[in-house]
């Protein structure tokens, strides 16, 4: 074999080791499970059982995923005297909510489902009011959030007595021990924050005028007393 014949080889050898490494890439298939079946785990759980928490859990999957995006667009969005303390808050929520959905997902993972992930799927699902693309005010911000958060308060106790009246205890725990407790939490934060009263100095009731202070108030409250009135004493 001549040297050329030898340099041939070992190019050849080259390139089919190359192609070992080369990724296969834009690969599509069949589903591997269609939305709303369920695999068989062995959880000691019915079908009936796991299908009815997966459900709820879905539905609150969905709305959770579009609050956790109405925080980050109200964290880049908000505006004012409070900008900084609400940007950070909003940016915490956000990160608790993230949190939350990843537990989700794989609770409904766990029990054979499938859970909701994609934004046009959530989209065609939640119950949560869609915001406009503008900006807006922050008291209109702060009660979005409050609604949103009403609502899937509300698909969570419901969810907490469908689950333990099927005997999904875990699913049950799971949804009162973080989730309900994280949103009770937020809405606390939230809502202090329109509680109309004054920043620093404490006010009287409305409608009546505040004492001046100091020794020009202190004059201003005596009665005037006229010079007759003098001359008579």
């Amino acid at each position: 074999m001549n040297a050329m014949s030898q340099q041939r080889q070992r190019g050849n050898q080259g390139e089919a080791q190359a192609r070992e490494a080369q990724p296969l890439l834009r690969q599509r298939g069949r589903e591997i499970q269609p939305f709303g079946t369920l695999v068989e785990y062995p959880l000691a759980l019915s079908a009936k059982a796991r299908a009815a928490s997966v459900k709820v859990l879905n539905q609150i999957l969905a709305d959770t995923l579009v609050l956790r995006d109405l925080y980050k667009k109200h964290h880049w969005q908000v505006a004012g005297p409070t900008f900084h303390q609400l940007h950070l808050l909003f940016d915490r929520h956000f990160k608790e909510q993230a949190a939350l959905i990843d537990t989700l997902g794989e609770r409904i993972q766990t029990l054979g489902g499938i859970a909701l992930a994609m934004a046009h799927d959530v989209a065609e699902r939640t119950k949560i009011e869609r915001p406009p693309r503008g900006r807006e005010q922050v008291p209109v911000q702060l009660s979005r959030l409050l609604d949103a958060h009403e609502v899937i308060l509300a698909e969570v106790r419901k969810a907490v007595k469908i689950t333990t009246e099927r005997g999904d205890e875990g699913t049950a725990d799971l949804l009162m021990s973080d989730v309900l407790r994280t949103h009770e939490m937020q809405v606390w934060f939230l809502s202090e924050h329109l509680v109309d009263t004054p920043p620093v100095r404490a006010g009287e009731r409305r409608g009546r005028a505040r004492p001046r202070a100091g020794a020009r108030g202190r004059a201003a409250a005596r009665p005037r007393v006229s010079a007759r009135s003098r001359a008579a004493r």
